[in-house]
């Protein structure tokens, strides 16, 4: 079943919700099909189709069809090897020259597996690499182009590369030596880590999180290829029920009957200026004549610098901000994307509006300063905070996704809530840092009443509290040493 929302929009339409992109009267069409509270029902529904006038009126028609956007190159990559055929391979895997993965491979091997980064199949060979290097993309065979702002690639060192020697294909082996996967047809190429930093980020500066974790003391050679995963990936934390792939996430969009869906990427805990701007969108998109719009809540789960909350901490969280009724259950799936986090700023972002096509959200909210960070050596950020939105309304490959620019959120000290910021009053409203958050929240302070839900700011101090008892219990531990 297949929803068609035709478009037709000028470069200057400017809706409340945002500016849909499009160039001038151009139509096109955008499909669309998300953590479960499941239904069996599968999607056979009347669908409404609106379409929008360049004076922002709109006529509709229903049609039955698909509630899905389609993923990158059109069909969604799955990897992960049946079960019938498991033993098989892996036995060919043991004859196989082995590369050792770090946890962060094993992050991207889930990420390339389900089909996140579709239509890529492996770790990237050196022409996919260039492309995603210098050009943020990927050309397909037909001569169209699929976003790929970030390389996913496989770093090897020098020993690793002369043990391989001319095999054709090796073995993957995870951190614990447990057999992952096959990376087929390989291609070995240099590692130039200093071009790679300076593409990436536009710094070479040090102090960047992923850099100096991930980058520097990886190996001086990449190896591509096209994988096979043995079996799905867990991690056996308490939190794998939450991590749906793409294919499942698409199934929930169907069973939930949703006619739009929108992701809302995050790496922090949710506030309610958070939940106000979710709120309003799902607000707008009803006003556009979409019947049900899903809120795809998808926080971050791989990799993430030192002093961000751990994910099991968020996780718990977002759980209270539902159990509170900030969000409605009903209408919002939470589920982690197990992509690493490279604080790559207009960049990245690019990347986790992509992977957002793959799992079937058509509108993607952006915000101030997406994937940024401030400058790791002076006092500034990194990034211009509006280069974001304004990056993603011109890459690339994502024309099809619909670009919602956040509303900036505060706190209105008057009304004692998170509210829109009116500039006409701006010394009435509170700006509230993810840095002030933690301040408050490690130091035991209340943030503003309404600033967070009771039950998910309790989660947050009695976290800083644990980890402030364990670094007292450290430092004495070091004392009477």
């Amino acid at each position: 079943m297949s929803l068609t929302i035709k478009l037709q929009i000028t470069n200057n339409l400017n809706l409340k919700l945002g500016t849909i992109k499009k160039s001038a009267y151009t139509s096109y069409s955008t499909k669309i099909r998300h953590k479960p509270i499941y239904h069996s029902n599968p999607l056979i529904s009347t669908v409404y189709k609106p379409t929008m006038h360049v004076d922002g009126s709109s006529s509709s028609s229903f049609s039955i069809k698909s509630s899905l956007i389609d993923p990158d190159g059109g069909t969604l990559v799955d990897l992960v090897v049946p079960e019938s055929e498991r033993a098989k391979k892996k036995s060919e895997a043991e004859a196989m020259p082995k590369v050792r993965l770090t946890k962060v491979d094993i992050e991207w091997v889930h990420v390339i597996s389900e089909g996140w980064a579709s239509p890529l199949r492996g770790f990237m060979r050196e022409s996919e690499y260039l492309h995603s290097l210098h050009f943020n993309c990927l050309r397909m065979k037909d001569g169209s182009v699929a976003n790929m702002s970030l390389p996913i690639v496989l770093a090897i060192d020098d020993e690793t590369k002369e043990r391989i020697g001319s095999s054709p294909n090796v073995g993957l082996v995870g951190p614990d030596g447990d057999l992952v996967g096959i990376l087929r047809s390989i291609e070995i190429y240099k590692h130039h880590k200093e071009e790679r930093t300076a593409r990436t980020w536009g710094t070479t500066a040090p102090g960047l999180p992923y850099v100096e974790e991930v980058i520097t003391p990886a190996g001086n050679w990449l190896v591509g290829g096209d994988l096979e995963v043995l079996d799905p990936i867990k991690y056996n934390d308490g939190l794998d029920h939450y991590r749906l792939s793409p294919k499942q996430l698409r199934k929930e969009f169907d069973k939930r009957q949703a006619d739009a869906v929108f992701a809302f990427q995050l790496r922090n805990p949710v506030h309610n200026g958070h939940a106000l701007l979710m709120n309003d969108t799902r607000t707008r998109l009803l006003e556009m004549g979409y019947r049900n719009p899903i809120l795809l809540l998808h926080p971050l789960g791989g990799f993430t610098k030192a002093d961000d909350v751990p994910l099991d901490v968020r996780m718990e969280q977002h759980s209270k901000v539902l159990e509170d009724g900030v969000l409605d259950p009903e209408t919002t799936i939470v589920a982690i994307f197990p992509s690493p986090m490279h604080y790559a700023g207009p960049t990245e972002v690019q990347w986790h509006a992509k992977a957002r096509i793959n799992a079937g959200a058509n509108f993607y909210i952006v915000g101030r300063d997406p994937a940024g960070m401030g400058h790791p050596t002076e006092k500034r950020d990194l990034y211009n905070p509006d280069h974001g939105k304004k990056v993603l309304s011109m890459a690339p490959g994502l024309e099809k996704l619909n670009i919602l620019p956040f509303k900036v959120a505060a706190y209105d000290t008057l009304e004692k809530k998170m509210a829109f910021f009116d500039p006409s009053r701006a010394k009435d409203f509170l700006f509230i840092s993810g840095t002030k958050m933690r301040t408050y929240a490690r130091n035991g302070e209340n943030p503003p009443e309404g600033f967070m839900c009771p039950g998910g700011w309790k989660v947050l101090v009695n976290y800083y509290e644990g980890l402030q008892a364990e670094e007292a219990s450290q430092q004495q531990a070091v004392l009477t040493t």
